[in-house]
C-alpha cells in the first residue's frame, strides 16, 4: 500500500466470506452518506463484492456531494450516484427504495461550539431516514465513545457494558442509537448498530497521527495510554455483512481489532519504522476508551491486515509525503470535547 491507487484496491477487495454473504442478499443497497472518509472505500467494496458475488443488485451512494470531484470519484466506483441532502423532507422522500441500507451520517469533529446541530445530525436525523425505510435492513454506523473509560486492564468494554458517553458528541451518539431501537421496535426494522473504533488506513486514522506528531518533531501525549484499532477494510466488510445479522430490536456490534494497544509502544514502533526520533508527555492513565470485539470476531473472523502490517505501511506512506484528509482524530481527548 505505496500509493494511492495500491490503497484504493486493498480497501475495496471483496474476501470470499463478504461476497458469500453479499450473494444472500435480496434487493439493492443504499449507502446514507457515501462521500465521507469511510464511504467511498466501503461503496467501492460493496460494488466489487456484489459483482463478484452476481446477483445483480444495484448500489446507491447518497451524499450532497459539494467537495469539488466527489461526485466524480463515486461514480468511479460503478455506484450510482444520487445528489441528496437528506436533512430535507423533500429530498429524503425521493431517495431509492432499497431492502438494504448503510447508514454512516454522521457529525463529530466541530461539536464544540455547535452542539445543536450536532445533535440535529446525529440524533434527528437518523430516526427520519429510518422511517423512510421502515422494513429494510439497516446497518447504522455507531461509535465505541458511547462507553465509559474502563479500566487498562480490563480486556474492553463489552456490549453490555452499560453506556457512559462523555461529552456531548458522545452524548448524541447514544442518542442516535436509542433513537434507532425506537423505530425498529415500534416499527420491526432489521437493524445493527456499529460501535466502531477506531479504524485506520494510511491516509487517516491513529496511526498517522502518531506519525505525523513523531515526524514533526513533537511529543506524543500518553496520557490515554492504550487504544484499540482496526483495519479500514476490515470495517468496511463487517458494516456490509451486519446486514445479514440485523435484527429488531437491533444488534448491537462492537468493532474494533483484538489488540488492547499500548499508545508508547506504537509510538515506539513508528519512530523505529519512520527513522525518527519520539518522546513523550504525560503519564499514562489506569483507563482509557476502550472496546472488546470478541463478538465481532465470532461473526466474520478477526482482521486481515495486522498491526505491524499497518504500522509499516502508514511510516512508508508518511515518509513518502503521500496525501492525507487532514482529519485529526483527536484520540487524546479524555473529555469528549472535539
Amino acid at each position: 500500500m505505496r500509493s494511492i491507487d495500491e490503497l484504493d484496491e486493498r480497501l475495496s477487495r471483496p474476501r470470499p466470506a463478504l461476497v458469500e454473504d453479499l450473494a444472500r442478499l435480496d434487493g439493492d443497497l443504499v449507502v446514507v452518506g457515501a462521500s465521507g472518509k469511510l464511504g467511498v472505500s466501503l461503496v467501492r467494496l460493496a460494488v466489487r463484492g456484489i459483482e463478484a458475488a452476481g446477483t445483480g443488485a444495484r448500489v446507491f451512494a447518497v451524499s450532497r456531494y459539494t467537495g469539488a470531484g466527489s461526485r466524480e470519484a463515486m461514480a468511479a466506483t460503478g455506484a450510482e450516484v444520487v445528489a441528496a441532502d437528506v436533512t430535507d423532507d423533500e429530498a429524503l422522500a425521493g431517495l431509492p427504495d432499497a431492502a438494504n441500507v448503510v447508514y454512516l451520517v454522521g457529525a463529530k469533529f466541530g461539536t464544540q461550539g455547535n452542539q445543536a446541530g450536532t445533535w440535529e445530525t446525529n440524533v434527528y436525523l437518523p430516526g427520519r431516514v429510518a422511517r423512510r425505510y421502515k422494513g429494510a435492513r439497516i446497518s447504522a454506523l455507531s461509535t465505541g465513545n458511547v462507553y465509559p473509560l474502563v479500566e487498562v486492564g480490563s480486556g474492553g468494554a463489552t456490549e453490555e457494558v452499560e453506556p457512559g458517553p462523555i461529552g456531548e458528541y458522545a452524548m448524541s451518539c447514544l442518542g442516535r442509537e436509542r433513537i434507532l431501537e425506537a423505530v425498529s421496535r415500534r416499527d420491526g426494522t432489521a437493524m445493527a448498530l456499529i460501535r466502531l473504533n477506531y479504524a485506520v488506513e494510511m491516509r487517516y486514522g491513529v496511526l498517522l497521527d502518531l506519525a505525523q506528531t513523531i515526524e514533526a518533531g513533537e511529543p506524543v501525549d500518553v496520557t490515554m495510554g492504550s487504544l484499540n484499532l482496526v483495519w479500514q477494510g476490515y470495517a468496511n466488510e463487517v458494516t456490509l455483512r451486519a446486514l445479514l445479522h440485523a435484527a429488531a430490536p437491533p444488534l448491537v456490534l462492537n468493532l474494533t481489532g483484538p489488540e488492547t494497544l499500548g499508545v508508547r509502544r506504537l509510538a515506539g514502533d513508528l519512530s523505529a519504522a519512520l527513522g525518527k526520533p519520539v518522546s513523550f508527555t504525560g503519564v499514562e492513565a489506569p483507563t482509557a476508551l476502550l472496546s472488546n470485539a470478541q463478538r465481532c470476531h465470532a461473526l466474520f473472523g478477526y482482521p486481515d491486515v495486522t498491526v505491524p502490517e499497518l504500522v509499516e505501511a502508514t511510516a512508508a506512506w508518511v515518509r513518502a509525503g503521500l496525501p492525507t484528509l487532514g482529519k485529526p482524530t483527536k484520540f487524546q481527548r479524555r473529555d469528549g470535547k472535539f
